[in-house]
């Protein structure tokens, strides 16, 4: 249960930053392309400063890079947004295995004792309780944060100025733009903060998750991500929920090893889950047109 935890910590972070260009319209599959550069810089700030700060500095950086590509290709260049997505994963996925090779001199996964991990947090009232203490404490800072985070964008997309103008730009960008509110300026805000999030979501895999970089080690989880997003209709306490699942189904992975099945089908099986509760969601939407 403690590793479920851990395991959703990188698909809810990148999955709430996807909240706010999901609520604003933009179909932003890059989510997989930030969390590797995330991850790359994340450990190269770690490297040369020998600070898990310093990590958290290059990979936000990086992350509003990338926002800063996306959205000028999407809002003004006026390219097709899955195709702008495609494109920057393809980007994001050679350019850190080129990056690696390049700086580092390795193929595979860097590993250094001068990169810094993420610090814990010892949360003394959970101490006072054995079962929930060996669940919940300890964790690297960034998984509490998170769980916050998730409660927090709940009260800001639905009982804010900010979300309101957020929503009304997904859904009518002619009318927000008469109330003299600039489409463009609230998808780009919802897009940089999507790569931000999801960029520190990737941090947390090589620093906090692992201490490493390897190559594509986001692995999928954009993907998974945007799934969630779309299967909770954007929702944070959905994806709160839905992240910690699929957690839970990566850690079974982990014990289901112990019984001597092979790697490679354990770790389909968070992904199975997935493809099938969509399946089954989908499925239902059909059934309801239908009648």
């Amino acid at each position: 249960m403690r590793d479920s935890f851990s395991s959703a910590t990188p698909i809810l972070l990148a999955a709430l930053g996807g909240t706010f260009t999901y609520y604003a319209n933009v179909f932003n599959i890059a989510m997989e392309g930030m969390m590797l550069i995330g991850a790359f810089f994340g450990v190269l700030g770690s490297y040369l400063f020998q600070s898990w700060a310093m990590g958290m500095l290059f990979a936000v950086i990086s992350g509003a890079v990338v926002a800063l590509i996306f959205s000028a290709f999407a809002l003004s260049l006026k390219t097709d947004e899955f195709l702008t997505g495609i494109g920057i994963n393809m980007l994001a996925l050679g350019g850190t295995t080129y990056l690696l090779r390049n700086i580092f001199e390795v193929k595979g996964a860097f590993i250094s004792p001068r990169i810094e991990s993420l610090p814990t947090w010892d949360i003394p009232i959970l101490n006072q309780i054995p079962i929930l203490s060996q669940i919940l404490n300890n964790h690297p800072f960034i998984v509490y944060i998170t769980i916050l985070l998730a409660l927090l964008l709940e009260v800001i997309i639905f009982h804010t100025k900010f979300g309101l103008r957020l929503r009304a730009t997904g859904e009518d960008p002619e009318t927000t733009r008469s109330l003299g509110i600039s489409p463009n300026k609230m998808k780009f805000t919802s897009i940089l903060l999507s790569g931000i999030l999801s960029s520190m979501a990737g941090t947390y895999l090589s620093l906090g998750y692992v201490t490493l970089f390897s190559e594509n080690m986001s692995n999928g989880r954009g993907w998974i991500s945007l799934a969630i997003i779309i299967l909770v209709k954007g929702r944070p306490l959905g994806i709160l929920l839905m992240s910690l699942l699929f957690g839970f189904f990566e850690s079974v992975t982990f014990t289901l090893q112990n019984f001597n099945i092979p790697p490679q089908i354990t770790s389909m099986l968070p992904y199975v889950i997935t493809l099938v509760v969509l399946f089954l969601y989908s499925s239902n939407k059909s059934k309801e047109k239908n009648e």
